[in-house]
């Protein structure tokens, strides 16, 4: 599994910076964002370091196709009912602050209107 020793998510998944964690197994960890956007604010990343969507080919889909089905999963356990919303940010244009691929998953009343 590689790993980018400068990298928050990195340190975080090794335990070398405490998360809120609310699923792992050997290859995901979900932890809640420390600036949440919406009530319920929750990152899955994959455990191995990969810097971007568009780093990924075809060896990455089990893991992609694992990240996006536990979401509904997460936000059922942590009691999103009524509708959440994923977003990948990808490279500079697309908002990605964190170059550790994750994905938000946010949950609660319309999350994406934060002022």
């Amino acid at each position: 599994m590689t790993h980018d020793a400068n990298c928050i998510f990195c340190k975080i998944i090794a335990g070398q910076i405490p998360s809120r964690k609310a699923y792992e197994d050997e290859e995901l960890l979900a932890f809640h964002d420390i600036n949440p956007w919406a009530p319920v604010h929750v990152l899955i990343i994959p455990k191995a370091h990969v810097a971007t969507l568009s780093d990924t080919g075809p060896e990455h889909a089990a893991m992609l196709g694992r990240m996006l089905a536990l979401a509904p999963r997460l936000m059922a356990e942590l009691g999103v009912t009524s509708g959440y919303r994923t977003v990948i940010n990808t490279g500079p244009d697309g908002g990605q602050e964190v170059y550790h691929l994750h994905m938000h998953v946010m949950g609660g009343p319309r999350p994406w209107l934060k002022g």
